[in-house]
């Protein structure tokens, strides 16, 4: 039996902050119980766990791909969100209480065919499309979430460059582009007591 899209995200929301509390040696979070209707948290899975702070980002890690099972994936990147993102201090069981967790649900990746960045800007759509942006060794990505601060299309490709430390303006021919779009479940969409058990 397959979980309604809600109950799988209060279940991978609990598994993140079970997996955080954890790693912060804090042990009042009841782990998440899985049985034998959760086939689908052992199938390969790709996700990003971002956190939140007084309505600032905290942390986000994620992983582009599926490889690994999604609960292993879900648990990692959550832990790495809160205490290996290179841009934050890492959290600290104090900190617990005050964050809150966004798990996002990435599908397949999808190449991108252009013939030039006007080309490619008029194929993104805004609050749709994750966008990852290679060039050699330079790469970046944006979820789909990043579109509410940054809406035009030229802006938001111009930031994924910066972000993969090339200059806004940069463009070249073997530039490349994928898209993906997420499921995500925020605990804030949730009531606190049934996401921390």
């Amino acid at each position: 039996m397959l979980l309604e899209k809600n109950e799988q995200g209060k279940i991978l929301l609990q598994i993140a902050r079970t997996a955080i509390s954890r790693a912060l040696r804090v042990f009042n979070v009841p782990a998440t119980e899985v049985d034998e209707n959760m086939a689908w948290l052992f199938r390969p899975g790709a996700t990003f766990v971002t956190l939140t702070q007084w309505g600032e980002l905290r942390g986000c890690i994620g992983s582009l791909q599926a490889c690994d099972p999604l609960i292993e994936d879900v648990s990692n990147n959550a832990v790495s969100a809160a205490l290996y993102d290179p841009r934050f201090s890492p959290l600290a069981a104090d900190d617990l209480d005050t964050v809150s967790l966004e798990v996002s649900l990435l599908s397949e990746l999808q190449p991108l065919g252009f013939a030039s960045e006007a080309d490619a800007l008029a194929q993104l759509r805004p609050d749709i499309d994750g966008i990852v942006f290679e060039y050699g060794p330079y790469r970046s990505t944006f979820l789909p979430q990043v579109w509410e601060s940054l809406p035009q299309p030229q802006q938001f490709l111009a930031r994924l460059k910066s972000k993969a430390r090339l200059s806004e303006d940069f463009w070249a021919e073997d530039v490349k582009l994928s898209r993906y779009t997420v499921s995500k479940w925020c605990e804030t969409d949730y009531s606190k007591e049934y996401v921390n058990g």
